[in-house]
């Protein structure tokens, strides 16, 4: 099956490295036109040099950013696909639940959720006048079960990203916008992925992909592949569902 994409062009956002970034580089290999975004200035330039797309430098939980961005598009020119695949844990490591303060919390649920839904709430009126649109989230297994990387606020924030995923897909589904989400399991796609697979030590490298039924940890090109599915054409008859790319856990 060949996938196409009939509602163009594409926002990537978290594309500066790992699963974001290959998503973009599997949509522009697609032929779509894509922008990728991230607040990582750097890394976002040289990766859309790379994948020669367009680059926006933000900050995804700032509402008044987000809005800005879709308004200098303009209704005519804004995504009609949006994938949202910035988040994570903002370098945070686990703490007991006593030590987390607001600043533990907070910025964890700007990237994961809080921009989801700015992005949802600035695309939306562009896609029902284009008469539709998809808009995809990068959840986690952490938005199904507890965190393996024991912190509160990223495994709360994204079971937030999975509920709010499944209520945008309610509301938008009558103007033709489909929302949904994907939920990788552990993916070394960055430097805080390489750090906690360094931090199990072997012990629990291979207890975690001896639970994996297809004994291998996932790649981003997993999880891009995915992604792209669910913003296809092929897809238009699926909303509200959360996509477990995880190789199957005992």
């Amino acid at each position: 099956m060949q996938l196409t994409f009939s509602p163009s062009p594409v926002l990537v956002t978290g594309a500066a490295q790992g699963i974001g970034f290959a998503i973009a580089r599997m949509f522009r290999e697609a032929g779509c036109a894509v922008t990728v975004a991230d607040i990582d200035g750097e890394r976002l330039r040289d990766g859309a040099g790379t994948l020669g797309v367009d680059a926006r430098v933000i900050d995804l939980g700032n509402r008044a950013a987000v809005h800005a961005m879709f308004d200098e598009w303009g209704a005519g020119g804004a995504p009609r696909i949006v994938v949202h695949a910035a988040g994570g844990t903002c370098g945070q490591a686990g703490k007991p639940l006593t030590a987390v303060d607001e600043a533990d919390w907070r910025p964890i649920f700007a990237v994961n959720t809080d921009a989801f839904f700015w992005l949802a709430q600035a695309a939306a009126p562009g896609m029902r006048a284009a008469g539709g649109g998809r808009i995809v989230a990068i959840a986690s297994g952490a938005g199904l079960r507890p965190s393996l990387t024991g912190i509160q606020a990223y495994t709360a924030a994204k079971h937030a990203l999975v509920g709010l995923t499944r209520q945008l897909a309610l509301e938008l589904g009558p103007d033709g916008i489909t929302v949904n989400a994907v939920a990788p399991g552990f993916v070394r796609s960055n430097p805080t992925t390489e750090r906690q697979w360094e931090a199990m030590g072997k012990d629990g490298q291979h207890r975690l992909v001896a639970s994996i039924h297809t004994r291998r940890l996932g790649t981003p090109e997993d999880i891009a592949g995915a992604t792209l599915f669910l913003a296809s054409d092929q897809a238009a008859w699926i909303t509200g569902q959360v996509l477990s790319v995880d190789g199957g856990r005992a």
